[in-house]
């Protein structure tokens, strides 16, 4: 894994992500913007392990997709850059 997605100086404890209950209309959504959330963070493992999600998983691809489109509406370049970054990992 590269370096700049790893961080070396967090806690011994990891995020809380906060996400729905799993049967929840909106736990799709919540994972992935839990795992951009964690890569932008550089624990995208941390993430990942509170989802049950991968990266780049294909079934979180339309919610992706629809925080791409509201990122690069609001010219939010980090944001959009990890989105683009998980479409990629799901080909």
């Amino acid at each position: 894994m590269s370096r700049a997605f790893v961080r070396e100086d967090r806690e011994d404890r990891p995020p809380d992500y906060r996400l729905p209950a799993p049967g929840s209309d909106y736990y799709d959504e919540a994972c992935a913007w839990a795992l951009i959330t964690g890569a932008d963070e550089g624990d995208t493992r941390s993430a990942e392990f509170a989802t049950g999600c991968r990266w780049g998983e294909p079934r979180l691809v339309p919610h992706i997709r629809a925080i791409l489109e509201t990122a690069e509406a609001r010219d939010q370049t980090r944001v959009a850059q990890l989105c683009r970054r998980f479409l990629r990992a799901t080909t």
